[in-house]
């Protein structure tokens, strides 16, 4: 008789223990990621428009960078031990803040108005409020994530200061937003009249918002944005920690000391990045017209980035310095 090989079942796959321990910023990244879908379907039927963007604009944005935030936070959150009370925190409170601002977004397009910076009625005030109240919560947790983090201890330097780096620096992306809520000159020249505020706060500095834009972004091309630095410091959570995961797994040719300086040169680069961004715009230069002093400013900024990296590189360290 012939044998019968039956074969061996195979286990499905295991997801990472990160996606079951912060169901919380899993649940929010699939929630953006669903409201993203609905936002395409959206832009492909609803011909309307706010502030001279795509009326779904704003929630496909939102909710692409929220996934991408949540599901980022969560695995950072994995490498801090302990403290499980106040991850936990972190968790269901940066969740609870991203479904209640989606769901306001959604609402304020369904009603056909802007979102952001709306006191035409006590709703869209209140509203609006609401949004900045929550997202200033969630800022400080992301705080909390980086106080954590900075006390974490870890057996991967280069892992320790790409992570620290990415919470602080996105801290700060995220504190950008304050500047926004400021009124304008108009706004404020209209406030002391004394008659009822219609918008306050702006993303463009020197233009009125909804005025030619970049593609997609709607990034201001004839004024400055604020919205060029909160992004570019936002992506600090993901850019930085891959960067040190780059440097961990695959620039091992580099003794660990190298590794290190290159993250901290990485983290620091990034930084001025961000408060070079935030100071065009505040001068009202379009990203795409800098004047002479950005251009003089970013040429330093890039030259002292690759200068200092090369020296991290090639500098000779003392023996023992460079065991990885």
């Amino acid at each position: 008789m012939t044998a019968v090989t039956i074969p061996h079942e195979t286990a499905p796959p295991r997801l990472p223990a990160w996606w079951t321990t912060q169901r919380p910023l899993i649940a929010a990244a699939l929630g953006g990621l669903l409201l993203l879908a609905i936002a395409a379907v959206g832009l492909a039927l609803d011909p309307r428009t706010i502030t001279g963007a795509p009326a779904w604009m704003k929630p496909a944005k939102f909710a692409l960078s929220t996934a991408l935030y949540a599901v980022t936070m969560a695995w950072i959150l994995r490498h801090i031990d302990g403290h499980r009370r106040l991850v936990s925190l972190i968790g269901w409170g940066t969740a609870t803040v991203f479904a209640l601002e989606l769901a306001l977004i959604v609402l304020q397009v369904v009603r056909g108005v802007r979102s952001h910076f709306n006191f035409v009625t006590p709703l869209d005030a209140a509203l609006f409020s609401a949004m900045g109240a929550a997202i200033t919560f969630a800022l400080v947790l992301n705080v909390l994530a980086a106080v954590l983090m900075i006390r974490q201890r870890f057996a991967d330097p280069v892992l320790a200061v790409s992570l620290r780096f990415g919470l602080v620096i996105t801290a700060i992306g995220a504190g950008v937003a304050f500047l926004m809520t400021q009124p304008t000159p108009d706004q404020l020249a209209a406030l002391q009249t004394g008659a009822a505020p219609v918008e306050i706060g702006a993303h463009s500095v020197g233009v009125g918002d909804g005025g030619p834009g970049l593609p997609i972004v709607g990034w201001s091309t004839t004024g400055g944005d604020l919205r060029i630095p909160h992004f570019v410091g936002l992506h600090a959570l993901q850019v930085l920690p891959l960067l040190g995961l780059l440097l961990s797994r695959i620039g091992t040719a580099l003794s660990q000391r190298r590794r290190v300086a290159l993250t901290w040169i990485g983290g620091v680069s990034y930084l001025i990045l961000v408060g070079l961004l935030t100071w065009q715009a505040l001068r009202g230069q379009p990203l795409l017209a800098p004047d002479a002093a950005t251009v003089t400013a970013l040429a330093f900024w890039l030259g002292g980035t690759l200068l200092s990296a090369a020296v991290a590189v090639a500098w000779p360290h003392a023996p023992q310095g460079d065991r990885a």
